[in-house]
């Protein structure tokens, strides 16, 4: 089996598993570029990209700007059924927010670099081609 294959065959749940951290990264990655924070001020600012409100308002605003292919991986991940609950957010956002991750999962699984930050810059509302 060709590698976008065994991507594209791994469940949502997996792919979310590994978006969340690239997604996570990304985020750490563009508030540290901002400047030299210090740990106290730039925990707090990722965490407002990372809650499953804000990603859930991402999974909104990059849907429309996504290939058929990724809107397929997206809603997959947003109908996966989980067994863990989220803490903080509503069932709604905690779905639309794993969908996201496994949209990010996705993309890093199957070395779609730019396309990650392209659609990383339309989650944080900007152009990010700074990202390297």
């Amino acid at each position: 089996m060709v590698v976008s294959e065994k991507v594209k065959n791994l469940s949502p749940l997996g792919l979310a598993f590994v978006g969340d951290a690239v997604f996570e990264l990304m985020v750490r990655e563009m508030v540290m570029s901002r400047g030299n924070l210090p740990v106290n001020k730039a925990a707090p600012e990722a965490k407002r990209y990372s809650m499953a409100a804000s990603q859930a308002a991402m999974f909104h605003r990059v849907y429309e700007s996504l290939t058929e292919d990724e809107k397929d991986v997206i809603r997959r991940g947003r109908n996966a059924k989980s067994d863990t609950r989220a803490k903080n957010a509503s069932v709604s956002d905690y779905r639309h927010a794993t969908g996201l991750e496994a949209l990010f999962g996705y993309l890093y699984l199957m070395g779609e670099r730019e396309r990650l930050r392209e659609v990383f810059g339309v989650c944080v509302g900007r152009e990010n081609k700074d990202m390297d």
